[in-house]
């Protein structure tokens, strides 16, 4: 299957305002009976391309060997003449569909020709006959489309008084492998340095998901769909979630060092108890944080570096640190932890203002404003 976009492009014109708009024209063709496809979307980026692609997949009821399309982003990330990058999301679709991407090579008009030849006469079969009506959507700008596209594969050819349409039921239907059951889902490729927490994270949800705490320090590689979150180390999965769309952690207990898993073994009030034998800044410490965090894995795992910071820095220093975040109101690990490394613990609390001032003419007492 041949793919590319066409060089000029339709319109659409906006119902409130009036206003036109440019969208692109996808054109897919198939080599033996030039059975073509044809769809209008709103640009060229990678999920526009993704579900043109599949549109046409599923137009033609069956999948071919190859897909070649040109050397544009959303489909080669760097183009070669002889191996050439797949974009990482192209290549998954491919795999999803068992077919294969082979980009046209750079410069090379032979290698697309054939989806050249559709683009011609998609302008004099499509484009021609849509130039003086008005759209207001994609959707239905490709309604129309879609009438002139059926038109045009069941024209018989001028020679051979077949149809693309006939031609391809006879000699190229058979030969197109069998859809999968599902559709693909759009997927997105994310690489992470993992932190020292063992969660990485997915921005736009503002949600982070653990992985094994092995692999701390390792480049590993997020593939998540609308339902799914994969982490890959070397090709290997290690880690699999349901994904949430919304702020917060999901850590798998399995993921979790020993000494970790028994504190998410235990509830608050444990944690709290053994703060307060730190201190009783400590302790109050750690119940604040329990009130504010909301997220009781993250107030967990807050207050653990908190109570690990007593190894370094020892109890009394650690209780006194506490004293002084809770003077600030800023109940997190990275508040103590500064406080230590700063010793600002053992600097005790200057009075701001002095209790008077010395006489002076311009300052004016209350007497001034009675």
């Amino acid at each position: 299957m041949f793919v590319d976009y066409t060089g000029k492009k339709l319109k659409i014109c906006e119902r409130t305002t009036g206003k036109e708009k440019e969208v692109e024209v996808f054109a897919a063709i198939l080599p033996a009976s030039q059975l073509t496809y044809v769809e209008a979307t709103e640009t060229q980026k990678k999920e526009d391309w993704l579900k043109a692609n599949e549109h046409a997949l599923w137009y033609f009821g069956g999948v071919p060997g190859q897909i070649v399309p040109d050397c544009l982003k959303s489909a080669v990330t760097k183009g070669n003449k002889y191996e050439p990058d797949i974009n990482p999301e192209y290549a998954n679709f491919a795999g999803h569909y068992g077919t294969a991407v082979v980009p046209a090579r750079p410069h090379n008009g032979k290698d697309k020709a054939m989806v050249e030849n559709a683009v011609k006469i998609t302008y004099r079969r499509v484009f021609a006959p849509l130039r003086d009506r008005l759209f207001y959507s994609v959707d239905e700008l490709n309604g129309a489309i879609r009438d002139l596209l059926e038109k045009h594969n069941n024209t018989p050819f001028q020679r051979i008084k077949m149809s693309r349409r006939d031609l391809f039921d006879e000699i190229e239907k058979t030969t197109l492998k069998p859809l999968p059951k599902k559709r693909y889902e759009l997927k997105e490729f994310r690489r992470f340095k993992v932190p020292s927490n063992y969660h990485i994270e997915i921005r736009e949800d503002n949600h982070y998901y653990s992985v094994p705490w092995q692999y701390k320090g390792k480049n590993v590689t997020m593939i998540y769909t609308a339902s799914t979150v994969e982490v890959y180390h070397k090709s290997i999965r290690i880690a699999l979630h349901q994904r949430e769309k919304k702020r917060g952690y999901t850590t798998l207990k399995e993921h979790m060092p020993a000494r970790h898993r028994l504190y998410a073994q235990q509830g608050p009030q444990e944690m709290i108890t053994q703060a307060k034998e730190i201190g009783d800044k400590a302790g109050a410490l750690v119940e604040k944080i329990f009130e504010s965090k909301g997220c009781l894995q993250l107030s967990y795992r807050t207050c653990l570096g908190i109570i690990d910071l007593s190894r370094r820095y020892g109890t009394d220093r650690l209780n006194r640190a506490s004293g002084r975040a809770l003077e600030f109101h800023s109940y997190s690990y990275k508040t103590v932890r500064n406080i230590l490394e700063k010793v600002l613990d053992t600097i005790k609390e200057e009075t701001l203002l002095p209790e008077s001032f010395p006489p002076h003419s311009n300052i004016r007492g209350r007497d001034y404003f009675d």
